[in-house]
């Protein structure tokens, strides 16, 4: 089980992409690994032939267990039996022997469903019993929707839907301690609204447009080489002042929440910007995403704009000093210069702050920094 992130300290496998006995080569994605940050896939470390797998598909393992074995080129896949022994001599450090002789007997008694870890997790929530079921996935794999539609095809089932508590992700963990962690965090909130009628007009200009959010992560990133405290982060010893400026941007992810970073997003132009922001929420929402991705943020914007809300709070991605929580652009009354009401698209765009670092002048001064870059876009 390789380590894919500092933090983690076990993995769970998500999906084999490679089966038993076939040929892999150096740099080949051969496995899907679940992790405490995302899902991420692991290359084979060099050529040869995958002789056994030794943890199933929604099995854990602990960091520097044996999950595969791979032998020389045109070796063939070796029995259950022979797997097992070779396995309690090269068991992992730490463990003992007999220890390591029984997980993997265990493993080997309790056979193997063919499904992914989502149809997995539906599947305990429904009281479904796998063996049961024939897949409709790749190499027959049990998917999500052959679960679903095995629970709904049983009155009885469907009629208590998650009297089970469904178990966290490892992932899902992560994201609780979390956001307990910056729950604790004194914070306070300061609050614009935006007109964003020229942005509207510089995104009609430009081919391919970038999105408002990728206007506001260019804009944050300005404002934070002229406000570089609001870059900062909190440590018990004293605020730990970034180098550079990489921006966060969360990510609504399947059953997860994820912050994958743009970096060094004050030298970007918009348009590296659009294409950085949408590489990486594809990656996220593919599990694609590796740990130099997500790891080393200095400040982080929420947008909730895409799903119609106007405002909201967000809670601090910590150790960073504050978080942008940034609404729908839509149109709304405003006062024009002669007094006289009018309509412009506007944003509500607000700033969650770690009163530990930031005070009211400080957040105040760099929102309203924020708001001339986009209302006067030019310097963007």
């Amino acid at each position: 089980m390789p380590r894919l992130s500092d933090s983690m300290e076990e993995g769970t496998v998500a999906k084999w992409l490679v089966e038993e006995g076939a040929t892999v080569s150096r740099g080949q994605p051969l496995v899907e690994i679940d992790t405490d940050k995302a899902t991420m896939e692991y290359e084979a470390e060099s050529d040869g032939t995958l002789l056994a797998i030794l943890v199933a598909e929604g099995e854990t393992a602990p960091i520097g267990a044996p999950i595969a074995r791979i032998g020389a080129p045109g070796d063939s896949a070796q029995p259950p039996s022979n797997r097992l022994l070779q396995d309690e001599r090269s068991a992992v450090a730490g463990e003992t022997r007999e220890a390591a002789s029984n997980r993997l007997l265990q493993g080997a008694r309790s056979g193997r469903v063919n499904a992914s870890p989502i149809a997995k997790r539906i599947a305990r929530e429904r009281g479904v019993d796998l063996a049961g079921l024939q897949g409709t996935g790749p190499n027959g794999m049990i998917t999500k929707e052959d679960v679903e539609r095995a629970a709904a095809s049983d009155p009885a089932r469907a009629a208590r839907p998650g009297s089970e508590p469904a178990p966290l992700t490892r992932v899902q963990q992560t994201i609780a301690r979390h956001m307990v962690e910056a729950a604790a965090v004194p914070t306070f909130s300061v609050e614009v609204e935006i007109d964003m009628t020229a942005c509207a007009e510089l995104r009609s200009s430009l081919d391919p447009p970038p999105s408002y959010n990728d206007l506001v992560v260019k804009a944050c990133a300005l404002a934070l080489r002229d406000h570089p405290r609001v870059n900062a982060a909190y440590s018990d010893e004293g605020f730990r002042h970034a180098s550079e400026i990489d921006v966060g941007i969360a990510v609504a992810a399947e059953d997860a929440l994820l912050v994958p970073v743009i970096r060094q997003a004050d030298r970007k132009s918009l348009a590296e910007i659009r294409s950085a922001s949408r590489e990486l929420v594809e990656k996220a929402r593919s599990g694609k995403l590796t740990p130099a991705e997500l790891d080393g943020g200095t400040f982080t914007i929420s947008n909730l704009g895409m799903h119609g809300m106007r405002r909201f709070e967000a809670l601090l991605n910590t150790p960073q000093a504050a978080i942008l929580a940034v609404g729908a652009v839509e149109p709304r009354p405003a006062v024009g210069a002669d007094g006289g009401i009018l309509v412009r698209p506007q944003m509500s765009a607000t700033l969650v702050c770690d009163h530990r670092i930031l005070y009211g002048a400080d957040a105040a001064a760099f929102l309203v920094r924020v708001r001339q870059l986009l209302e006067e876009p030019s310097a963007l």
